[in-house]
């Protein structure tokens, strides 16, 4: 049996976890770097030698870093040429049961320490996950903040509509862990897959108010407006990334980790409003 048939074997386990369309587009990319030749999927390439990163890598990272690591990714592509970064965005945990259930990826960044520890837990994880970078939450609502929300304490009037990420996801977490440390109780309009749904609500004008990450506000311009609040101090997020045991291409995914983790790497994620770790 070809390593393109075990992978495609593994993708159709994790279906339900996942969702078809994405499982699809994970079993194309392993096996376009699998089965044609070894410099699609082996990391080494016949014109520039064994240390020279080549084919495609399958990166899995949570949502709030959409705009970062994308651009991390054409920069990652212009400086090795005849590699390619592969992307799948979602919520950290349905990312880490896509690992666990034998998805062919080779990075994974977590946007907290919790949904990591689901794929270290299960042996999953190549060495130690090491933290990049942090992010806290912050208040966003329509452009103009037409309801004049200053707070968190705000979020909890009658006359608002209030989306918050599902508590199972890091930016449901957090939001929980901010409500708490004000002795808050807020109940949503609805709870969203991850952070980027949430801020689709307002951005669409079905929602008045969400709590997400501060880089997500700054990510969707002026399509809402930013309220800081000071209990999300209780609850910054620590970013782990990892490369992953059963990597398909563990040298290119390491090459993405250094570019990630270098002073370059780190420029791109403060610009999007990331802290340092």
């Amino acid at each position: 049996m070809t390593r393109c048939a075990r992978r495609t074997g593994r993708t159709r386990r994790m279906l339900r976890l996942t969702g078809a369309g994405a499982a699809a587009l994970l079993a194309l990319s392993a096996c376009s770097s699998s089965d044609e030749d070894s410099g699609g999927g082996s990391g080494t390439s016949s014109a520039g030698g064994p240390d020279k990163p080549s084919g495609a890598v399958n990166v899995f990272a949570a949502a709030s870093l959409t705009e970062s690591f994308t651009k991390l990714g054409k920069t990652f592509e212009e400086q090795h040429p005849g590699t390619k970064v592969v992307f799948n965005f979602g919520g950290s945990d349905s990312l880490a049961a896509g690992i666990t259930s034998g998805a062919p990826a080779d990075v994974f960044a977590s946007a907290s320490p919790k949904t990591m520890k689901v794929v270290t837990d299960a042996g999953d994880a190549a060495g130690t996950p090491a933290t990049f970078v942090r992010n806290r939450l912050e208040i966003a609502t329509l452009p103009g903040n037409p309801d004049k929300i200053a707070s968190l304490k705000d979020l909890t009037g009658d006359d608002l509509k209030v989306v918050l990420c599902d508590k199972t996801v890091p930016c449901g977490a957090a939001a929980q862990k901010a409500l708490t440390a004000a002795d808050l109780k807020l109940t949503p309009v609805s709870y969203e897959e991850d952070v980027k749904s949430a801020l689709n609500k307002v951005v669409l004008k079905e929602a008045d108010a969400a709590v997400v990450y501060r880089t997500d506000v700054k990510a969707a311009g002026d399509k809402v407006e930013g309220v800081e609040f000071p209990e999300s101090a209780k609850a910054v997020n620590d970013y782990p990334i990892t490369l992953l045991k059963d990597a398909p291409n563990a040298a290119v995914g390491k090459a993405f980790i250094e570019l990630v983790q270098s002073a370059e790497g780190q420029k791109v994620l403060a610009e999007a409003g990331f802290t340092a770790p």
